[in-house]
């Protein structure tokens, strides 16, 4: 392992808003990440498989009045988003060092508000299906930790997922909205609130058309 990845680990470790395997809110915060960490009663969104934590990083900036938990299992990503977000002395921010399919070690039902999944792995091997973050039990699973009418955002440059993901959000209680294969083309162009990840503008440059779903959570109503 290089010398700076190492860095960056020992970064994360010393981090107050890094959340990871060793440090003692890794095994308390489910159900409390409002009590204990951001000591407020704001709507939490979620970015899952954050990376480097850009579309958590944004949003936090535009919306101050709402809490962001960048997710990743990466924890030399998460170190680059952590040192940004401390220098930005952003206190709506936290991140949460696990893999996706462990979430319910963090989150107690109701909890989140909203999920944002941006640029994905899309697995497009159909033995890697099970890895896919819109699988029917990754779905079922952020069904259970979203609230009432709380929403769930997909971007991808992958047609395949979007394809893949509108097919099983049909099936969950999940209900789609909005949707688009052209995100840059149309009406629905501001949902993405004007942030661009690295990796959304290599795809943009390259002539990539950027995918959106939009759908709500409709768990104990009639869809």
């Amino acid at each position: 392992m290089s010398r700076r990845k190492l860095d960056k680990y020992q970064f994360s470790r010393e981090a107050e808003n890094v959340i990871e395997r060793g440090k003692a809110l890794y095994t308390t915060i489910k159900g409390k990440w409002n009590e204990i960490y951001f000591g407020n009663q704001n709507p939490i969104t979620l970015e899952l498989a954050c990376g480097k934590g850009e579309y958590s990083i944004g949003i936090a900036q535009k919306f101050p009045d709402r809490n962001f938990i960048g997710i990743d299992i990466k924890g030399d990503r998460l170190a680059r988003g952590s040192k940004i977000a401390t220098q930005l002395k952003l206190k709506n921010v936290a991140f949460l060092r696990t893999s996706i399919q462990y979430i319910d070690e963090f989150f107690i039902e109701n909890e989140v508000n909203e999920i944002w999944l941006v640029h994905p792995d899309p697995q497009l091997r159909d033995r890697d299906e099970k890895k896919r973050l819109t699988n029917s039990l990754f779905l079922k699973s952020y069904e259970k930790y979203l609230c009432p009418e709380g929403f769930f955002h997909l971007k991808t440059d992958s047609f395949p997922l979007y394809e893949y993901s509108l097919a099983t959000l049909t099936e969950s209680n999940l209900e789609i909205v909005k949707y688009t294969t052209d995100l840059y083309d149309s009406d629905l162009l501001p949902y993405h609130l004007g942030i661009t990840t690295h990796y959304e503008k290599v795809f943009l440059s390259k002539g990539f058309s950027i995918n959106y779903i939009q759908a709500i959570n409709k768990k104990g109503t009639s869809i």
